[in-house]
């Protein structure tokens, strides 16, 4: 591994200055690859030359935290962050948790002949064999339920690890949303039958009455024909459209040369449809296979996906590139999901996950079907989640935006650095207007953020997501109140 490949991880990450110390990897990493911990909460997946990795999550994984070595140039670290945080990333974890296998949705012609009848099942039927076979969801414990932030709680230890090498209890970066706020969320909308999509116009009037814009996932092939005057009003009213996988029938991952095939008809519709992001269906994914597609953003990976018929989870709620995609992962439970095989019609799960993301200033996603939510009981569910995205919005914490626009913004601030100058830190580089200065602040072996509101006193949010207290009032943030040691 190149040494600087974990320092520019983290950077990538906060984009925090070039001056953090590097991080090197112990020789003697184990083959193969298993599951550890960081600390005591952090569950990992790699190799690791201090323990014995685990072939499962069910036995107990050791801790590697207690052989890390600090010097005040570099961080030795017992495993590669790299490998651990794309492992997450990318779910390549799947392989060894066994929470797929004997599962008889893995399985190709199960899924064919079910998907092949599926068109023809009413839901009550669709439900019962769906809770059939998500039964032991519940029992699944990585990642973790409702949400899981293993990756983002990688990269604050490393960053503790860095500060606390270099002997500084605050480091500057740049704050993960634009204008301030305190985290992000987006509306989408898959169209799975031509019911769905004749009950557009209505649900495009049901968010503008909430002012929320959405982004429609529209299936090109067999399913339906989308008319092209829905299409354009769809756009002229301020909403996104989007490329739901091909035909919508679960098999466009299930060969390679296949695949191939499909994704030069994607990118096809994607010109037509003027689209810059893909969804597949029902979140089946290959991860490595996606780059194939040439979208913009992605939104195929959920956060954690024990309610989904292809387990597993990227466990993050911040976006992240996959090469050059921008992945916005589902961050939340789907309407389907939520009603008919959890019967919950009500925002308490929501509501819970929404608190968890924003604790961590994360991107809250949401899949709402106009296919599901036709029915008075799930819509005024719906209607109760948009009355609350709009209060939290109303209290300037949380940005809601359309996917292509968090995807914008996530690709500049991934170009965006911090820059001293005259005994300040500023932001420069596309977008860096809209961008925040904040900081890492070292308090009581944790990292608590900071923002420096330039019109205003500075924001600091804590660990458990409560309201933003207010520290004493300053002009400017002087660099040498953060000075790195000279080596």
């Amino acid at each position: 591994m190149d040494p600087g490949d974990g320092k520019r991880l983290l950077r990538q990450h906060f984009r925090c200055p070039e001056e953090i110390p590097s991080f090197t990897v112990a020789p003697g990493l184990s083959q193969p690859s298993g599951f550890f911990r960081l600390n005591a909460e952090t569950i990992c997946f790699g190799q690791c030359s201090s323990v014995a990795p685990a072939a499962s999550v069910a036995e107990a994984p050791p801790v590697a935290l207690a052989d890390v070595k600090i010097t005040a140039a570099s961080i030795q670290l017992p495993f590669d962050p790299v490998q651990v945080v794309e492992n997450l990333r990318r779910e390549r974890y799947i392989s060894r948790s066994l929470i797929n296998k004997g599962r008889l949705g893995t399985n190709p012609l199960v899924r064919n002949i079910y998907y092949l009848g599926r068109p023809f099942m009413p839901t009550m039927v669709r439900k019962h064999l769906q809770q059939a076979y998500f039964r032991g969801w519940d029992k699944v414990s990585f990642p973790k339920w409702p949400v899981d932030f293993t990756v983002e709680n990688i990269f604050e230890q490393l960053l503790l690890l860095a500060m606390k090498s270099q002997g500084i209890s605050k480091l500057p970066f740049v704050w993960f949303w634009p204008d301030g706020a305190h985290s992000c969320a987006i509306m989408t909308h898959d169209v799975e039958t031509s019911c769905g999509l004749n009950y557009c116009e209505k649900l495009m009037d049901f968010d503008d009455s909430f002012g929320i814009k959405a982004s429609f996932q529209i299936i090109p092939e067999e399913r339906y024909t989308a008319p092209r005057r829905l299409l354009d009003n769809i756009r002229n009213r301020g909403f996104e459209i989007n490329v739901h996988d091909l035909k919508h029938d679960g098999r466009l991952f299930s060969d390679h040369a296949e695949f191939l095939h499909c994704a030069e008809r994607i990118k096809q519709y994607k010109l037509q449809f003027a689209a810059k992001g893909f969804r597949s269906a029902v979140l089946y994914r290959n991860i490595d296979w996606f780059e194939a597609l040439d979208f913009s953003y992605d939104m195929s990976i959920p956060n954690v996906a024990h309610l989904d018929p292809q387990r597993g989870g990227c466990c993050t709620v911040l976006p992240f590139f996959i090469g050059n995609i921008v992945e916005l992962p589902v961050t939340t439970t789907q309407d389907y999901s939520l009603f008919h095989v959890l019967g919950d019609y009500s925002t308490r799960l929501w509501r819970e996950q929404i608190s968890m993301i924003r604790a961590k200033h994360g991107l809250i996603s949401f899949i709402i079907h106009p296919d599901y939510i036709i029915p008075e009981k799930a819509h005024s569910v719906y209607g109760e989640l948009l009355f609350y995205l709009s209060e939290l919005r109303s209290k300037g914490e949380t940005w809601i935006a359309l996917p292509k626009e968090v995807a914008a913004w996530w690709r500049m601030r991934s170009e965006m650095e911090i820059i001293e100058e005259g005994g300040s830190w500023r932001i420069e580089g596309e977008g860096s207007e809209r961008a925040d200065l904040a900081f890492a602040v070292l308090e009581n072996d944790r990292i608590v953020y900071e923002i420096d509101r330039r019109a205003g006193r500075p924001r600091v949010f804590n660990r458990a997501g409560e309201s933003p207290r207010e520290f004493p009032a300053a002009s400017a943030v002087q660099s040498a109140e953060l000075k790195f040691p000279k080596r």
